[in-house]
């Protein structure tokens, strides 16, 4: 029993690495808005990682041999997909449009068997409590909905009323637990000495204080500190 169980431990540590590089290299499709060839070989890699794990009788080497096996399938299939659209549209399923101008298309639903209730409860988690204003919804290939409103209906943009807001752009830590970036600093071609000078005009003295410093490409600076420096507060309940 105990060398049962040390052998499962074993395959634990050994293939669970294994099957994490694996999903690494098959990327962020295969974990995202999962389309139905790549949840087969999800559900493939499951079941056999499982056998390998509960069953010690389970040649480990075979197993590894299938997970890598696995995974340069799906990374093939990807690449033909992306190159090959017919192909693409073999393994997966098509988009389909089920409300138009605010009327269900009865035989769309029938042909992805879709109820009534299916598609109202995705309308309402669009935050759509009424189909008549939709001008366009279209269950997408990997079963959510796209909502498009109709023009009465939709939120209004900046640009339609007349507002020009300007974007504050990316945050980029340039100080992390008290220790100045480098790297960041440069790729922003800053100087610590310049990012010193900021910082006392700030009120602040002691970098080691700092716990996350950020600078966004308006130049604004966000501070957050440590239990060490002054300004930090404990919150009473």
């Amino acid at each position: 029993m105990v060398y049962e169980l040390a052998n499962i431990l074993g395959r634990i540590l050994t293939i669970f690495p294994l099957l994490l590089a694996i999903t690494l290299l098959m990327g962020k499709r295969s974990i995202g808005q999962v389309p139905i060839f790549d949840f087969l070989i999800i559900v493939t890699l499951a079941s056999v990682t499982g056998a390998d794990l509960a069953d010690p009788s389970v040649k480990h080497l075979p197993t590894a041999f299938a997970i890598i096996t696995i995974g340069l399938l799906q990374k093939l299939v990807a690449k033909i997909a992306i190159k090959k659209r017919k192909f693409g549209k073999l393994i997966t399923f098509e988009p389909t449009v089920v409300v138009k101008d605010g009327k269900l298309l009865i035989d769309n639903l029938k042909k992805i068997q879709f109820t009534i209730d299916n598609i109202l409860q995705l309308l309402r988690q669009n935050n759509v409590f009424d189909i008549n204003d939709v001008q366009l919804a279209i269950i997408e290939a990997n079963g959510a909905i796209s909502v498009q409103k109709k023009a009465e209906k939709s939120t209004p943009s900046l640009e339609d009323l007349g507002v020009h807001k300007k974007s504050s752009g990316i945050s980029y830590p340039v100080i992390i637990e008290g220790v100045i970036q480098q790297e960041i600093l440069k790729e922003l071609k800053l100087t610590p000495e310049s990012l010193y000078q900021r910082l006392q005009s700030e009120g602040v003295s002691r970098i080691n204080s700092i716990f996350l410093c950020t600078l966004n490409d308006e130049g604004q600076l966000h501070l957050a500190y440590t239990k060490k420096d002054d300004r930090y507060q404990r919150i009473q309940h």
